[in-house]
Formats: C-alpha cells, structure tokens, sequence
C-alpha cells in the first residue's frame, strides 16, 4: 500500500525497486539456458549418428566397386589369362581382394543334332573382409562359347593342304 505524501514521492513497500513499464530487464534464466543446451547436445549427437553411418556407408560402397571391378576383370581375363577349361582358379590377393574363377561346362537341353560350339558357365567371385561376419564377396557370372574341339579337329583336316595347287 503505497503511500502519498505531501512532497510528491510515492513510497512503494521495501524490497521491490521501482522499475518503469517497457524497461523490464530481459534475459535467459539458468534454468532455459541448460534447455537450449539439452537440445543442441541431442541434435549435434543425431547429427554425429547420421555422419558417421554416411561415411561408413561411402566407404563400403567403394569397397563393392572395387570388389566388382576385380570379378568383371577376371572374368574378362578367361580365354587370354585364364584358359578356358573346366575348373577353379584363384590368384594372389589384390589391395585385401581375394579373387576365384570357376569353369563349369553348359549343357544345353537335349537337341537332336550337334551344337558348333562348347558352353561355358563362369562364375567370378571377389571377396574380402576379416571373419565370418566381416566377410563380404561379390560374384558375376557369363556363358562363353568355345570352338567344339571335336568339329574344330575335324574342319581342321577339311583346310589341310593336298598339295595340289588351286586351279
């Protein structure tokens, strides 16, 4: 209860300072500052997930790329590098890419005549990792024909000279 006396001032009770209306001091509370930092700590922390799964996401996607060239190159290297002959073919381990090759022979459904041509069923297979559960592999596979050795040897004696000359 404010009190008016006769020299104009207005006393107000003790302990609440006189503070004008619009000049209300402004400012963050202790308790909404530990809030806003809750917050970005949590944020920054899903942020932190999101990246790293990113980046461990990137770099298995190189390792499929480079495991994938490593099988398409294999399989390209069958007839010059690698014979084309049944069986199974590995070679030294490239970069932690280990890498197989397996000539399995095709075999058509029963025709009645005889095919020109062997089939060939590849399969190329890249793998790397450490473990049982680490351990990832690509394969790719192809059908490749190959000359029947049989025809080849017959068609060869066909081509033999005869020591005549052509007319």
């Amino acid at each position: 209860m404010s009190d008016v006396s006769g020299n104009g001032s207005i006393s107000l009770p003790i302990g609440r300072p006189i503070v004008p209306r619009g000049r209300r001091q402004s400012g963050f509370s202790l308790l909404e500052v530990v809030v806003a930092f809750a917050i970005l700590a949590l944020t920054l922390g899903v942020l932190m997930q999101i990246f790293s799964r990113a980046l461990g996401t990137t770099a298995l996607s190189g390792e499929y790329s480079r495991a994938a060239s490593l099988a398409e190159s294999r399989l390209n290297a069958v007839g010059s590098e690698i014979p084309l002959e049944v069986g199974s073919y590995t070679g030294e381990p490239e970069d932690g890419f280990s890498w197989e090759v397996v000539i399995d022979p095709f075999q058509p459904q029963e025709v009645a005549w005889e095919p020109a041509f062997d089939a060939f069923f590849i399969t190329s297979t890249a793998s790397w990792g450490e473990g049982d559960d680490r351990r990832r592999e690509i394969s790719l596979t192809s059908l490749r024909l190959a000359q029947n050795a049989e025809i080849a040897a017959s068609g060869a004696e066909e081509d033999a000279p005869t020591g005549r000359e052509p007319r």
